[in-house]
Order: C-alpha cells, then sequence, then structure tokens
C-alpha cells in the first residue's frame, strides 16, 4: 500500500509536469497507457524485477530540441524535488509516520534517476541532446539522494 501510494504520487506527478509544460508551449499533451508496457511490468515483477512505466504523456505540435529538453527534464525534476519534500517531513514527523515519508524519498529519488536514462525513450536520452550540463547537474543531485536514501 505504501509502494502504491509513494510510486503513484511520484509517477503522476512526473507525467502531469510534462503535460503542464508541454501545454504551455502550446502543444497538445495526453497520458497514454500503453498496455504492453503494464504486462511486461508484471511480468517482470514474477521475477525481481520493478520496473514501472504503464504509459506516458504523448506530446503533438512544434516543439525544437531546446523545448523537448525542457519538457523531458520537468518530469524527473519533479521526482527529485518530491524526493526533498518527502525527506524533509520525514524528519519533521518522525516515527513510523516518518519512516513512511522515508519511503517516499526513496522511491522519488530512484525514479527521478531511473528517468534520467540517456538512452530509448527515456527522458535523459531528450536532456541529454539539449543540454549535457543540465543532463549532468539532474543525474548528479538524483544519485546523491539514491546514495542518500541508502545510508
Amino acid at each position: 500500500m505504501i509502494a502504491a501510494i509513494t510510486v503513484g504520487i511520484g509517477f503522476l506527478l512526473h507525467e502531469l509536469a510534462h503535460k503542464w509544460l508541454a501545454v504551455r508551449y502550446g502543444c497538445w499533451a495526453e497520458f497514454r497507457s500503453d498496455s504492453r508496457m503494464l504486462i511486461f511490468m508484471i511480468v517482470l515483477s514474477f521475477f525481481g524485477f520493478i520496473f514501472a512505466a504503464p504509459g506516458a504523456v504523448v506530446i503533438h505540435g512544434v516543439i525544437d530540441r531546446v523545448k523537448n529538453g525542457k519538457i523531458s527534464v520537468v518530469g524527473p525534476l519533479t521526482n527529485v524535488l518530491l524526493a526533498l519534500l518527502f525527506w524533509i517531513v520525514s524528519f519533521i514527523v518522525g516515527g513510523t509516520i516518518g519512516d513512511l515519508f522515508s519511503y517516499g524519498f526513496m522511491i522519488n529519488a530512484w525514479l527521478g534517476l531511473f528517468n534520467m536514462l540517456p538512452f530509448w525513450n527515456f527522458d535523459g536520452a531528450k536532456v541529454f541532446q539539449w543540454h549535457k550540463g543540465i543532463y549532468a547537474a539532474v543525474v548528479g543531485v538524483a544519485s546523491v539522494l539514491v546514495f542518500v536514501s541508502w545510508a
């Protein structure tokens, strides 16, 4: 239940951030589920791998490399900000509730880093093509957060 809530919040806000910025740039954007990826995710889970990508925001309109990079980076940045928020709240509330927020911290740090992979259709590939410095900064911050979440 905890995983469903924290992953759900991270996934939902990540995709909404993509949609929000795409619409701000005058594009049409909507979330589309991908049944094949959902089935793939379920099959992988039986082998101990958790890979959640049951869909994505599809964007139509005129966007250049810069706008595409910005639209792509806003999703992982949302996860990084959520990770920081969960982390701060975990210290404030402490105890068992704090542990739940710590889990949200870990999940969102991982989501932010995972989505910055620089290949296939991941956000990181588009960010890397746009601006290698911003790519390195986001990967660096997300990596530090993932490392801290293990400690």
